[in-house]
């Protein structure tokens, strides 16, 4: 199977790549570097099977032409991370929107199954938890920009709806929860790395607002198995799957198991979220998945431990000389 994936040089999109190349699938990569490295695909470059090319999933006729050579796609190029979305909201919604609507078209031609990423962030402010993949969404006013992405990455999932009911197109989405693991940077605000790299360099360990709000910690790996399962299930065409683990944590106690995963001795401060963000911002309180659909429909439930995602981060880290090797 030749399978096309967008954003496939970013965190997520590396790693299924190498997932695919390993069980002797066809790769092509279209990223166009924004917030993914050729650094993380450059082990691939060369490997029987693996093409990339460098642009972006905005160029209508270039997803046409892609699509055009594969039997299926997944579709993970948006824009990603707390911070860059706030600050530059209608980046994330030209982004987010305009890619997907590309993608869909370009598949509907042949009816190429389509996995679009969606993300846990659909939720908004739900007090619904566990989350379940048909609870009501409640998001925050379309004045603060905090909520563009959810309401961009919901009108994504409406979309491949759209396609699948009036043209056919095999579509899945998959709603990532806090995805973590090795190659992931915490340049957008992405938290464990972000948590790991000031403890191993002995700085500060930032948490912001009171550090009570709780997540949800899933392995890379775990979410690149999952989502191959569901894009080989037909079962699967047609709906929505939450993906993450289901362990639930303070960020405060995350801030305290780095410490303790990296024999840190940095200090834990709390930065307010209009110090670290902007006057109004809104977070979620929780953040919590039910996974029952998912291991209905592919037998399969993410296991691997917080710790264990910590340590993968660490080692990762300190491969690149991050406090020393």
């Amino acid at each position: 199977m030749r399978v096309l994936v967008t954003g496939g040089a970013g965190f997520i999109g590396s790693h299924l790549s190498e997932r695919l190349l390993a069980r002797g699938d066809e790769v092509v990569v279209l990223d166009d570097l924004s917030t993914g490295s050729m650094e993380n695909v450059q082990h691939l470059v060369g490997a029987d099977g693996f093409r990339h090319h460098i642009g972006s999933a905005l160029d209508e006729p270039l997803v046409a032409e892609l699509m055009d050579s594969v039997d299926c796609a997944v579709h993970l190029a948006a824009a990603v991370g707390v911070r860059l979305i706030v600050e530059r909201p209608t980046h994330t919604i030209e982004t987010n929107v305009g890619a997907t609507e590309n993608v869909l078209k370009a598949a509907s031609k042949q009816r190429r199954p389509v996995l679009v990423a969606s993300t846990s962030e659909v939720y908004g402010k739900s007090a619904s938890v566990p989350f379940a993949e048909d609870d009501d969404l409640h998001l925050g006013p379309t004045t603060r920009s905090r909520w563009s992405y959810a309401c961009s990455k919901a009108l994504d999932e409406w979309l491949a709806f759209a396609y699948h009911r009036e043209k056919g197109v095999p579509v899945v989405c998959v709603r990532f929860f806090n995805t973590v693991g090795p190659r992931q940077v915490g340049r957008y605000g992405m938290v464990v790395p972000n948590f790991v790299t000031q403890a191993l360099l002995g700085k500060p360990i930032t948490v912001y607002g009171d550090g009570e709000q709780t997540r949800c910690f899933g392995h890379v790996q775990d979410a690149v198995e999952a989502s191959l399962r569901l894009l080989g299930s037909e079962v699967a065409v047609g709906h929505v799957f939450n993906v993450g683990s289901d362990r639930e944590v303070t960020i405060n106690q995350l801030a305290e198991l780095v410490k303790e995963r990296t024999g840190s001795s940095s200090e834990i401060v709390r930065v307010p979220y209009e110090q670290a963000y902007a006057e109004g911002f809104e977070d979620m309180p929780r953040r919590v998945p039910d996974l029952a659909k998912l291991e209905r429909v592919t037998g399969f439930r993410p296991r691997t431990s917080l710790e264990q995602i910590i340590d993968d981060v660490v080692a990762e880290l300190r491969s690149k000389g991050v406090g020393g090797a």
